[in-house]
């Protein structure tokens, strides 16, 4: 993952392929507060409906590991139990991270992020694209087919810049120490490197949904 002193850098630092292994024993030995998750106190704010366990990942855009994370992520996030409620927040350690945030926003309200969220980090990871400023991120919508003057509405709009709002206020709630990094009821995150590893985050994520559901 990347640790939140890393964005001070204009330069991203890529860390060690160790972090995205498993480790053999994490495999069986139960989660530990402290180890492999994190308490939050006091709680974060949620938005699930009442009943729902929410889990947020909080990402960036030009983060390499959230990209290379979001597939398995995608596919996790499908078998989820009824009783889950996911969400993703995108985060602004900086304020130039904020028109990513309200790239996201813009699609969610625009129903594109099934479609276009995943190309987005093609288009930055793979295809080398620079999509830090409001008017090259237009651009590229545009280039998917999509309005660009109903792009502009939703990425200018009060709703959006609200929703980035909460959603830095939400990553300062949790304390977060780096992307990508999942949240759980308000109550629990874990990382890459809490967790020892991505796959092993959401083993640990599913523990803290089952803990969170034993103590409603």
């Amino acid at each position: 993952m990347m640790k939140r002193r890393e964005f001070v850098s204009a330069a991203p630092v890529v860390l060690a392929p160790a972090l995205w292994t498993k480790v053999a024993h994490a495999d069986t030995a139960q989660p530990v507060a402290g180890e492999d998750y994190m308490p939050v106190e006091p709680r974060a704010p949620i938005e699930a409906p009442a009943g729902k366990i929410e889990v947020v990942e909080f990402f960036w855009y030009n983060c390499p590991h959230c990209a290379a994370f979001e597939p398995k992520l995608s596919a996790w996030v499908k078998q989820l139990p009824k009783d889950v409620a996911f969400r993703r927040a995108p985060v602004a350690f900086r304020e130039d991270f904020a028109p990513q945030q309200k790239l996201y926003f813009a699609l969610e309200a625009m129903g594109l992020v099934e479609k276009l969220h995943a190309k987005v980090f093609n288009a930055i990871h793979v295809e080398k694209h620079d999509l830090s400023k409001g008017p090259a991120i237009a651009d590229w919508v545009a280039a998917q087919g999509v309005d660009k003057a109903k792009f502009l509405d939703q990425f200018n709009s009060f709703g959006v810049s609200t929703k980035a709002a909460k959603a830095t206020q939400l990553q300062n709630a949790y304390k977060l120490e780096g992307v990508p990094t999942l949240g759980v009821a308000g109550r629990f995150y874990t990382d890459g490197t809490i967790a020892k590893g991505m796959d092993q985050s959401l083993k640990v994520t599913e523990f803290l949904v089952a803990l969170a559901r034993r103590s409603k």
